[in-house]
């Protein structure tokens, strides 16, 4: 798959040329749900609405399921932005999504004490 930050948008010497929240038109919030490990992939059908270059970018990405940290990581772009970007698509129908997230919004599982404990003592040895 090729690189989708190379092109005019990204310089190897500058770095991306277009600010970005640019990218998402100014907006910071996204119109779905997505958390970071929130899983995406394309539906193939084509969108529906104008989306731009950034748009194409993520659903070339999006071919097979990733997560929406990992897109906002190749993307090069605050994972807020790209939230945004796959909100759009999702709306306009060339995105599905699947929650990972064990907890529903607002309701958080915590870890298991014993687990934290040794993980603790792992990183304690390493030290």
């Amino acid at each position: 798959m090729p690189d989708v930050t190379d092109g005019p948008l990204l310089d190897e010497a500058a770095g991306r040329l277009v600010r970005p929240y640019t990218v998402s038109e100014g907006r910071t919030r996204a119109t779905s749900h997505f958390t970071l490990m929130t899983m995406v992939r394309a539906t193939g059908a084509p969108a529906q609405g104008t989306f731009g270059l950034e748009h194409a970018q993520v659903l070339e990405l999006c071919e097979q399921p990733v997560s929406v940290a990992e897109v906002a990581a190749r993307m090069r772009v605050p994972a807020a932005v790209v939230k945004v970007l796959l909100s759009d698509l999702a709306e306009g129908g060339a995105l599905v999504s699947r929650d990972l997230d064990p907890a529903p919004p607002g309701r958080h599982v915590l870890p298991d004490p014993h687990l934290l404990e040794a993980v603790l003592d792992g990183l304690l040895r390493r030290l």
